[in-house]
């Protein structure tokens, strides 16, 4: 019996995420889209700092050391595809580090498929 021929290549699987658009899947301050995290990240941004490290595959102690947000924020946007550059990465965990490590973590859980938009 012959194998059946591949027409079409399975796509990503998004989970409502911009793979194609090269972007965030949320923006800066979108905290609303996962009270979990903005609560998390309000509370004790060090607890969501190693969660969120924890969560990608990385060490959790990775989100406690200087500058370990910003090349788990660089990584992370080079994996998943998101236009940036170092420079960009390291400002906005520097001015917004709240607000950014919260953003890295809901994309997680929205890549993961533990949370839609």
């Amino acid at each position: 019996m012959a194998n059946p021929v591949v027409t079409h290549q399975p796509g990503a699987g998004g989970y409502g995420t911009n793979i194609q658009t090269g972007e965030w899947s949320t923006g800066l301050c979108s905290c609303c889209s996962d009270i979990l995290i903005c609560a998390l990240g309000f509370f004790c941004p060090i607890a969501l700092s190693c969660y969120t490290a924890n969560k990608y595959g990385e060490n959790c102690c990775l989100g406690c050391l200087p500058g370990g947000i910003t090349a788990l924020r660089t990584h992370m946007r080079l994996t998943y595809g998101i236009q940036g550059t170092i420079c960009n990465d390291a400002l906005m965990t520097a001015c917004c580090g709240l607000c950014e490590v919260c953003r890295m973590a809901r994309e997680i859980r929205i890549r993961n498929g533990e949370i839609s938009l």
